[in-house]
């Protein structure tokens, strides 16, 4: 299947590794053009530098002039923003009894107030085109919140439903928005995560692994070329008719419908 994102000019924060580069490497191998976004500038230029057509720009994403700075090197190195995905690290783990207004605050400033300026800097002209995807990734904890990442929980929350209400907006003028919801993708992260757990129990990090396996209905960790693949569709020609919505890439974690 042709994608049909030959040319098209396609942004990707926190893309240094894990699912932020998944994606975009899956973008990129379908034609796109890429800007990789990192705090890491060296790490970011030598990713891009692997990629066919692809720039790297150092930027935090958390600064109020970083999306605005992300979207103008796109813009400056291949013009208008056809494809932006929103994406960027995590809070830390904790509880919600132990969340404190503070730690709440946190959560919003990282995960919403990035996502809705990098918005803003790119929906205006994606509009005027008639042309658009937004795609953001998310978390399982969306659906079904994640025991001991109460931030990270409310946080994606309150993205997903600026995101959806975004959607209706719109999708009359060509734009699509979704969501990409990984469950337990091998990543640099999920590993952290473990091991934060198996010291909390006192257990191997294998053994805690395995058991979060053992939940999983089909068997195993999901791998990131795997979750990248579900973005490139999103943002794919194919993929006109799907806005508003929630795809898991959990192999088949999340038991709701």
């Amino acid at each position: 299947m042709d994608f049909g994102l030959g040319g098209r000019v396609a942004v990707v924060p926190g893309a240094t590794s894990g699912l932020g580069l998944a994606s975009a490497r899956a973008l990129a191998g379908e034609g796109a053009d890429v800007v990789i976004g990192g705090r890491r500038a060296g790490l970011a230029r030598e990713e891009a530098a692997a990629l066919p057509s692809a720039i790297g720009v150092g930027v935090d994403l958390t600064a109020p002039s970083g999306p605005e700075t992300l979207v103008g090197a796109a813009t400056d190195a291949f013009g208008p923003v056809d494809v932006l995905v929103l994406n960027g690290g995590g809070p830390a783990p904790g509880t919600a009894a132990g969340m404190t207004s503070g730690t709440a605050a946190e959560a919003v400033d990282l995960l919403l107030l990035p996502h809705v300026r990098l918005v803003e800097a790119v929906l205006p002209r994606m509009r005027e085109r008639g042309w658009g995807r937004i795609i953001a990734i998310g978390s399982s904890g969306v659906q079904q919140p994640i025991d001991g990442l109460a931030a990270s929980n409310v946080g994606r929350a309150a993205l997903a439903g600026y995101l959806k209400t975004l959607a209706g907006e719109v999708a009359g003028d060509g734009v699509t928005v979704n969501m990409v919801l990984p469950g337990r993708i091998d990543t640099a992260r999920l590993a952290r995560l473990d091991r934060a757990r198996a010291d909390r129990q006192g257990a191997e990090v294998e053994g805690v692994r395995k058991e979060s396996e053992a939940g999983i209905p089909v068997g195993r960790y999901g791998t990131p070329d795997e979750f990248g693949a579900v973005v490139a569709f999103l943002a794919s020609r194919a993929a006109s008719y799907v806005t508003g919505e929630q795809i898991r890439c959990d192999g088949g974690l999340v038991r709701a419908h």
